[in-house]
């Protein structure tokens, strides 16, 4: 497993935008898929999307699809997500979470997660 905080949540209106950050410690990213999550208040945990080590191939809720950006710096250990044109229903705490590449022996569930940064997108 992989140590993971999150950062760069905040209070936003509509239609602005915002880059959360998720710092890899303990060890490096390489070799792990990664992906965000967000939880509303009293919903479900709900994907948001994720980014495959293996190739960088990245897939996307249709919620999100067209406004919202996953990437990684392999350098800093760290990946993004760039949130454009935010919509109030984008209000969630968001996390970060990662897994060994299956291609590595990984599982096929996320196992590595942070705390958590709150979004608040105001109408």
């Amino acid at each position: 497993q992989v140590q993971l905080v999150e950062s760069g949540g905040g209070l936003v209106q509509a239609g602005e935008s915002l880059r959360l950050s998720c710092a890899a410690s303990g060890r490096t990213f390489r070799g792990y898929d990664v992906a965000w999550f967000r939880q509303a208040p009293g919903k479900e945990r709900e994907f948001v999307t994720t980014m495959r080590w293996s190739d960088g191939y990245k897939y996307y809720a249709d919620s999100v699809k067209g406004r919202f950006t996953i990437s990684r710096d392999n350098a800093k250990n760290t990946v993004f997500l760039q949130m454009n044109a935010l919509k109030p229903e984008d209000t969630a705490v968001y996390y970060c979470a990662a897994k060994m590449s299956p291609l590595l022996g990984g599982s096929a569930q996320y196992d590595s997660w942070g705390q958590g940064t709150q979004v608040t997108v105001s109408s």
